[in-house]
């Protein structure tokens, strides 16, 4: 039975170290009490999730889903990519600073995290007013790593700016974005500007932040930043200075009290996009992820408090509900394939140290994974002086 509810308003670029994905193990949901032993009904179409309103598929027992005032949300379970329920899956909203974690999924693999950039000024042009920034500095060194801290915790989108330089330049990010987001079956996505600076026509949807936010965690690299709640962060004088996640449903910040089991990912905000969020909880080797777009409440922190009843409905339906859709419904390659490919790079005068603490400098002219079709991957390496911050 489906139940719909009307609105509440109603180089690893380089391929000396491409890295496998770590693939969510799969837990098995034990019956307990109230838990209906019948079989499950076959599995939702999943043209399901494109019709508006709620769907949950309850089975005997099952917890009433939240009344939620979000204008889009879904959650699924993380390991089989089973939705649970869902409100407006795919109806397509902008994503506000949810949208890095596509942009982490479509560069991080092509950037090891050692690798050392000096900034230029011209790859800090373009910032849109308003935006969240971590306080990256014109000709100062950073290691790739911290521009992620930045990008997770502080949300930078002068950190974005700087690692799309460094991956080919910001056109051509946003177009391998939207390349990955296909990829991955998430078909509702349109990328204006990688960091979630709202653009005309720039759009998501739970669905797509979903698939998006799963496939993250799949990367441990993504899965450690997107889940650590403060970090040190390289200041212009040479010294650094805390920063924190602005996740306050991981940190607790604010009198929003932190959810138990959270792991990650991404909030968001823009005047456009309202609040966003995609959340991952793990509770007894089960792991949920959740998203939350723009609710309509008058309190400031309700995308937390709604990402939360849903993250509990959720884990309390475990093994009461019967899937309304699959995370994987639209993917054109199967799980832990396409998370694995390194894009195109394009970077000058990046510096790493080896072994021994001399700078090796890396110049990458192209590089590529293409799947099965083969490697195209071309580097530069040369010994150098260290530059001046």
């Amino acid at each position: 039975m489906t139940i719909g509810f009307a609105s509440r308003a109603a180089v690893s670029g380089c391929v000396l170290c491409a890295a496998g994905l770590l693939a969510l193990a799969p837990a098995a949901a034990t019956a307990g009490p109230g838990v209906d032993p019948r079989p499950r009904t076959p599995d939702a179409p999943a043209s399901l999730l494109y019709r508006p309103g709620t769907h949950v598929r309850p089975r005997t027992g099952a917890p009433e889903v939240p009344d939620l005032s979000a204008r889009s949300w879904l959650v699924a379970d993380a390991d089989t990519g089973e939705v649970l329920a869902a409100h407006d899956a795919h109806r397509r909203l902008p994503p506000a600073s949810t949208l890095k974690t596509l942009f982490a999924l479509t560069v991080m693999p092509a950037l090891p995290s050692g690798i050392r950039h000096r900034v230029d000024p011209e790859e800090l042009e373009g910032i849109g007013p308003g935006s969240s920034l971590v306080g990256v500095a014109e000709y100062r060194t950073y290691r790739v790593s911290d521009l992620w801290n930045g990008v997770f915790l502080n949300s930078g989108n002068d950190a974005v700016r700087v690692l799309a330089a460094l991956s080919g330049g910001w056109r051509a990010t946003a177009e391998r974005m939207e390349e990955k987001a296909r990829d991955l079956g998430a078909h509702d996505t349109r990328v204006k500007s990688p960091d979630g600076y709202d653009e005309p026509g720039q759009v998501s949807s739970a669905f797509d932040l979903a698939v998006f936010g799963r496939a993250g965690l799949r990367s441990p690299e993504f899965a450690e930043y997107c889940g650590r709640a403060g970090a040190s962060f390289p200041a212009r004088d040479g010294g650094s200075y805390p920063i924190v996640n602005t996740n306050r449903l991981l940190t607790g910040a604010d009198g929003v009290a932190p959810y138990r089991g959270l792991i990650g990912v991404k909030n968001g905000y823009t005047s456009h996009a309202g609040n966003t969020l995609v959340a991952a909880a793990r509770r007894d080797g089960r792991t949920l992820v959740a998203t939350v777009m723009n609710p309509r409440s008058d309190d400031a922190f309700a995308v937390y408090e709604e990402t939360r009843a849903l993250l509990d409905w959720g884990f309390d339906a475990a093994g009461r509900v019967d899937p309304v859709g699959s995370l994987d419904a639209l993917r054109s390659a199967p799980p832990g394939g396409s998370e694995a490919d390194a894009v195109a790079v394009s970077a000058s005068a990046s510096r790493r140290d080896d072994a021994d603490g001399r700078p090796v400098w890396w110049t990458i002219t192209g590089a590529g994974l293409l799947g099965g079709a083969g490697v195209a991957v071309y580097l530069r390496l040369r010994w150098g002086p260290v530059p001046k911050d």
